[in-house]
């Protein structure tokens, strides 16, 4: 079978995988984004669905990371469709009292259980190590999320904390080192 290519997608494409590339996010990717942020299913380990302002503002948010750091949320896409369904990428968040460096994954609910998350994340994890400074790195989610710890630990992470907080209520905290990234 001929993999899909899309030469719009390919000057923008960060990483690939096996059955993945990773892109920066367009405004174009309103519509498969909607399909993901704004699903109740697929967000039920947030504090909300998105709506249409705030699906924009995401992508607007990944575009200016992109811009200021070099890295951000990516688009996550089948090579055999070209089809965006999620996004994987590093972001610099507030975990706990501390700007820290996390891998976040949100793969459409319909393509969930199949390992896109995590292979999005190694991959993410392995740029990070080799294009970044940084010698650990994150993920954190709602103490609920086992998918999303179940995806960190696929990745190499282990777990390393737990707070309270507003928005989670509890929040579990994974990581990786540089030095266990070479060990693997």
């Amino acid at each position: 079978m001929k993999n899909y290519t899309n030469p719009a997608a390919e000057e923008q494409m960060i990483l690939e995988t096996e059955r993945l590339f990773l892109r920066e996010m367009t405004d174009g990717d309103f519509d498969a984004l909607y399909k993901i942020l704004a699903d109740s299913n697929s967000m039920k380990h947030y504090p909300y669905a998105f709506d249409e302002n705030r699906v924009k503002e995401w992508i607007r948010r990944n575009m200016e990371r992109y811009r200021i750091f070099g890295f951000g949320l990516w688009a996550v896409c089948r090579k055999d469709t070209g089809e965006m369904i999620g996004d994987c990428g590093l972001t610099m968040q507030m975990i706990g009292s501390q700007i820290k460096p996390e891998i976040g994954y949100h793969i459409r609910s319909d393509q969930q259980r199949k390992g896109y998350a995590r292979e999005a994340a190694i991959a993410v994890r392995d740029w990070t190590f080799r294009n970044t400074p940084f010698n650990v790195i994150y993920s954190y989610m709602k103490y609920t999320n086992e998918p999303s710890a179940k995806t960190a630990v696929s990745y190499g992470c282990k777990f390393v904390e737990e707070f309270a907080d507003e928005v989670n209520e509890f929040t579990k905290v994974y990581a990786i080192s540089r030095e266990e990234w070479l060990n693997l």
